[in-house]
Order: C-alpha cells, then sequence, then structure tokens
C-alpha cells in the first residue's frame, strides 16, 4: 500500500470523488478535519456511505480516545464488520484493546502522536493482530517535543519503522504533508521518509498522490540491481543461507536478498495497481 488519502467525514460531496481519486486507502476523518458541531453528521454520512458504495479499502479515523464523540463512533462502526478504523492519539496497548472490545471485527491503525506513544511504540504495534499498521500524528508529535521540520522528527521516524517492523507489520506508511500547493516539499519529504525506512504516505488532497507514488516506487538502477542479484543466486543454486561470491565478485548474504525480494514484490504490486 503507497497512499492513503483523507476525506472530511462532514463533506458527503466528496467521498465518491476521493474514492475515484485512485488511492490505495480512503480514510473518511470524523476527527481533525470535522468541526464539533458536525461530528453527529458526519459519523452518520461516512458509516451509511461505506455501507452502501465502497468497494474498494476504507477506513475512518475516529476521535481519539476520552473526547465525547468516541464512543458513539465506535458503536456506529460496529455495525460494518471488518471495518478499518484509525485510532488518534493511541499512548497504550490499552488503547487499541478498548477499540477491540466495542468493535470487534475491526482492523486497526493505530496513531501514534504524543512521546508517550512513541515511548511505547513496539509495545503498541505488537498488542493484536488486528492492529494492521502504526503511522505518526507528526504535527501533534512535533508540538509535544517542541520541535521544527524534518531535523526534529528523524528520530521518531526512524522509531516508528523500527517498531513497526519488529513487530511484523512491515514498512509504516509516512503522515501528511500539510502544504497542499508545495509539490516540491512534499517530494523532497517522502525521499527523505523512504531513506528513512518508509513506503507509501497519507494525502489530504488527491493532487499529492502521484507525487507520493513516484518517490516510493523502486528506481529502474534498484530494480535492475534487485533483479539481477536474485537472477545470480538462482543461478547458483545455492540454498538459502550462509554468504556467497557471485561471479562478478560480490558478496551476497541473506539480508541482501531479502531485500531484493522486498524491492521486486514491492514493483509487482504497483505493477498491479496501475494495471
Amino acid at each position: 500500500m503507497l497512499t492513503a488519502l483523507y476525506v472530511p467525514a462532514n463533506r458527503p460531496d466528496r467521498f465518491a470523488k476521493a474514492v475515484a481519486a485512485g488511492p490505495d486507502l480512503v480514510v473518511f476523518d470524523l476527527e481533525d478535519a470535522v468541526p464539533v458541531d458536525d461530528k453527529a453528521d458526519a459519523r452518520g454520512w461516512a458509516v451509511a456511505w461505506i455501507a452502501a458504495n465502497a468497494t474498494g479499502p476504507v477506513e475512518v479515523r475516529v476521535n481519539a480516545p476520552g473526547t465525547p464523540w468516541i464512543e458513539d463512533d465506535l458503536a456506529a462502526l460496529a455495525a460494518v464488520p471488518g471495518i478499518r478504523v484509525r485510532v488518534p492519539k493511541v499512548e497504550s496497548a490499552a488503547d487499541v484493546r478498548a477499540v477491540l472490545e466495542q468493535v470487534p471485527s475491526a482492523r486497526i491503525t493505530a496513531l501514534i502522536e504524543s512521546p508517550l506513544g512513541l515511548e511505547r511504540a513496539f509495545e503498541i504495534a505488537s498488542v493484536h493482530p488486528q492492529l494492521v499498521a502504526v503511522a505518526l500524528g507528526e504535527a501533534d508529535l512535533a508540538s509535544s517535543l517542541g520541535v521544527d521540520g524534518p531535523a526534529g522528527l528523524a528520530w521518531a521516524r526512524g522509531r516508528l519503522v523500527t517498531a513497526s517492523r519488529a513487530a511484523g507489520l512491515g514498512a509504516p506508511m509516512m503522515s501528511v504533508y500539510p502544504h497542499v500547493n508545495d509539490p516540491d516539499g512534499l517530494r523532497q519529504t517522502c525521499l527523505e521518509g523512504r531513506a528513512l525506512g518508509f513506503v507509501g504516505r497519507t494525502a489530504i488532497h488527491p493532487r499529492q498522490l502521484s507525487t507520493i507514488v513516484e518517490c516510493f516506487t523502486p528506481t529502474a538502477v534498484q530494480l535492475a540491481e534487485a533483479e539481477a542479484l536474485l537472477a545470480a543466486v538462482e543461478k547458483a543454486g545455492v540454498a538459502e543461507g550462509g554468504v556467497i561470491v557471485l561471479p562478478d565478485g560480490r558478496m551476497v548474504d541473506p539480508a541482501m536478498v531479502g531485500r531484493a525480494r522486498e524491492l521486486t514484490t514491492l514493483m509487482r504490486e504497483i505493477e498491479a495497481r496501475s494495471g
């Protein structure tokens, strides 16, 4: 999964457009994008539309644990079997378990947005098989940490990648880039995230999607090197494990083979998505 796109749940006129934009996941937002007076209507519109129309992967970002709206959000989503629920401001495994108690069939994405949540990232990421992803809420996290810009968030980003991988969830997606009219900034930060181990990103506007896909797609050079390495290993007929020396003198260990396979698998998924 390379792309996710937020759509405000109080804008039902945008629901079909968000799906048509072609992200891998559409996230109906009941939290930050929705004013207090619109919370109840937004919840009803989102759940009704998903039940009636959604044919591809969708997710609902509920209001945060401890807010006046979370109980009603979860009660409404419990009627949608297998719904993906994006839970903001998660600070413990208990926060995830509480959601699953009310929506037992949910698949959970946990947003980590505080220093405490970040310290518990692995505990959160490994809490339950129905937790399928973790992600950062970078605006809140940066404010809590008192940092500015990507340099201040680099450690937090790396920490999340490590926790996600260690929990068996694979590479996480990056947080949103809030400057819709700054494609160069989006591209730069996507490449920074890619270098840290992220795969894909959440967007707040459809025009950001193509840049995200471009930045997280393996380059032609990366793909050619990965395919050549895998072909050479197969030709050598060497069993898994240990270190082998290829005809060109390169030493290859299992970690290199694993990374090459990951890149070629990602490329097949991208090609299937575009096809």
